[in-house]
């Protein structure tokens, strides 16, 4: 059982049947207008080191292990992550740096990050297309905008999809909001959740792509 909570922006909880947390991409929420997260992880993955991104410290434990910017494999407790080095502008990281994608092998599932992808990833599009969950930001500005996610997700199709890093009651930063992306959706369902989480079993379908759209910890 893989259970999958949004905790505002790009920051994600996964916790496995063990009861084993991943934390992605931590906020301090009072840095951009949000609640704090208030999950201590056993791994950290920090997908860039910007304020919004790697507060480690606000999900840190005596033990827990912590991956920035991972290039290719790594094993840690058994699980599988691949790194992919991808940017965070269309200008070859010349003026945001270096993003990476995760992709996290757990339970039978591959999960994606994007990060602050900010450009299409058309060198690691065949590295997407066999994931089961997608993060993806959709709020522009600083990272890809929704015309360009659904372009990526139309190419990749995977099961469900998860929009982050768009603006949400409370969020100081300028970004383009879910229904600035669902306009563009087309022909594929698209799944509201009365919650900021849910459990990975209980919605996928592989023959039946979705796009879950999460309440966020501010209520909307």
């Amino acid at each position: 059982m893989v259970k999958i909570t949004w905790l505002g922006h790009a920051c994600f909880l996964i916790e496995l049947s063990n009861g084993y947390k991943i934390v992605i991409d931590p906020h301090d929420g009072r840095s951009i207008g949000l609640p704090k997260p208030s999950v201590k992880a056993d791994l950290v993955l920090v997908t860039h080191d910007h304020f919004d991104h790697n507060a480690i410290d606000i999900v840190r434990k005596e033990d827990t292990r912590v991956i920035k910017s991972l290039r290719g494999d790594a094993h840690v407790d058994d699980i599988l992550i691949k790194g992919i080095r991808t940017y965070h502008d269309k200008e070859g990281g010349r003026r945001r740096g270096e993003n990476t994608i995760y992709i996290i092998d757990v339970e039978g599932y591959k999960i994606a990050h994007l990060g602050d992808l900010g450009h299409k990833p058309m060198e690691q599009l065949d590295l997407l297309k066999d994931v089961d969950v997608l993060m993806t930001p959709i709020g522009g500005v600083y990272t890809i905008g929704p015309d360009e996610v659904w372009d990526l997700i139309d190419k990749i199709k995977p099961p469900i999809t998860i929009p982050m890093h768009y603006w949400v009651r409370g969020l100081t930063l300028p970004l383009f909001t879910i229904d600035d992306f669902l306009a563009y959706v087309k022909k594929i369902k698209v799944t509201r959740i009365e919650s900021n989480k849910f459990t990975l079993e209980d919605v996928i379908d592989r023959n039946i792509p979705q796009i879950i759209v999460l309440k966020s910890p501010t209520g909307k």
